[in-house]
């Protein structure tokens, strides 16, 4: 029997016989698998470019297309994905945090269910359960996680608070308050900040500080009044926070924000842990000297996570490829690569510790410390669903402005009621 080689192969001498000239076949199409994320600028990048890397080198008859659309934490990306998604063009593979944020796209349909893919892959044992809660909706799982991140961090010079005549960093928002006043007497502005985002991702963390991980936590479930006077307190410290900051000349990014610090322009930044990808490998800054962290004022002992996953899209194109990239994101020969770029901690609790140093090696710790409290993230996507986000960040946006404690209070709470 004539394999279609040998047909093609004897058609070809029988043209070139009639004097006809004969070129090879078409190559078949080869596979390809979308990826759709916002990892595209200074310390985001890095860790996307290895993780794709990685993924050639196990299917090098794969392509990779890189689908990346600038934004921090995803602004413009979620909006240029959700056209996608309703124009039915989904990517074979997005980033989505986990949380309710997830949950908003899974219960929407948006993502094919994944849990017969743990069990083929036995990960039940291989992520915290803190993370597959997370990752869990309705019973059901939907994403495969690629790290875990670390929301309540505070950035700073060593060199500039010690030139201030500040001996060590504030440990609660009410000192950092009053060292605002010695840098600003010095011409150094207290604290840098970014667009909208960053400053919600501020006002949590400073939400937190003064309310503690109970009742921070409240406020997401329903047992913390957003109009109490705890609350309304702690909204009036975020103000004078922000009046500390460079607000009116705020960075268009989180990237120029933190190279204030850097420089000395400013004192401190509020960020997660993706700053230290950043700082070390973006800037080729040294741990301990050029900059140091610490977890933002009043968060001793909480961890504020957020997760990064990639989801296998509803009716993605080219569906067993992005398995084959799913099963790579979430092996730990992948995480241990990826994460000590990326600056984050491995999903996994089987990676190899002797990967992560300086910084994550303090937050690994942390992470799996019994006795640390672990909260979900605002601003990445743990604590609210999309809708919620969504009427907090119009809620912000107003409440900058005007400063109005009490109309805040009523547009984060009466628009929306918090998902069950």
């Amino acid at each position: 029997m004539m394999t279609p080689a040998k047909i093609a192969a004897t058609l070809c001498l029988v043209a070139v016989g009639m004097g006809s000239a004969c070129s090879d076949p078409p190559a078949p199409p080869r596979e390809q698998v979308e990826i759709f994320s916002w990892w595209v600028g200074p310390g985001d990048r890095e860790g996307l470019a290895e993780l794709t890397e990685a993924f050639d080198r196990v299917n090098p008859d794969v392509d990779v297309v890189n689908s990346t659309v600038e934004g921090g934490a995803g602004v413009n990306a979620k909006s240029v994905l959700a056209t996608r998604l309703q124009i039915g063009d989904p990517p074979d593979s997005y980033q989505v945090h986990a949380g309710l944020e997830l949950a908003s796209d899974a219960r929407a349909g948006k993502l094919e269910d994944l849990t017969w893919l743990y069990d083929q892959q036995n990960w039940w044992d291989r992520f915290p359960r803190t993370l597959l809660d997370a990752l869990t909706v309705d019973g059901r799982i939907y994403s495969v996680p690629v790290n875990v991140h670390r929301s309540n961090l505070m950035w700073f010079s060593p060199t500039t608070l010690r030139d201030a005549g500040i001996d060590a960093p504030a440990t609660t928002w009410t000192e950092f308050l009053e060292q605002a006043a010695v840098l600003q007497a010095r011409g150094v502005v207290p604290l840098s900040i970014g667009p909208l985002w960053t400053r919600k991702h501020l006002l949590e963390n400073v939400l937190l500080g003064e309310l503690g991980p109970k009742r921070y936590e409240g406020l997401w479930n329903g047992a913390t009044d957003w109009h109490g006077s705890d609350v309304l307190a702690v909204l009036r410290t975020y103000l004078a926070v922000l009046a500390v900051s460079d607000l009116g000349d705020a960075a268009d990014d989180w990237q120029p924000a933190l190279d204030k610090v850097v420089r000395g322009a400013a004192a401190y930044n509020v960020m997660g842990d993706w700053a230290e990808a950043y700082l070390r490998q973006s800037r080729g800054l040294r741990l301990g000297t050029d900059y140091e962290v610490v977890v933002s004022p009043g968060t001793a002992g909480v961890f504020n996570f957020l997760s990064d996953t990639f989801t296998l899209s509803a009716g993605a194109p080219h569906r067993e490829p992005t398995v084959k990239w799913l099963i790579m994101c979430g092996s730990t020969a992948s995480q241990d690569v990826f994460n000590p770029l990326k600056g984050s901690l491995p999903a996994r609790t089987d990676a190899n510790r002797s990967r992560y140093e300086g910084y994550l090696a303090r937050a690994l710790a942390d992470w799996e410390d019994q006795r640390t409290k672990i909260v979900g993230s605002l601003t990445h996507g743990v604590a609210a669903d999309n809708t919620w986000n969504g009427q907090i960040d119009n809620a912000l946006g107003i409440f900058v402005e005007n400063h109005d404690v009490e109309r805040f209070a009523s547009a984060v709470t009466v628009t929306y009621a918090p998902p069950k």
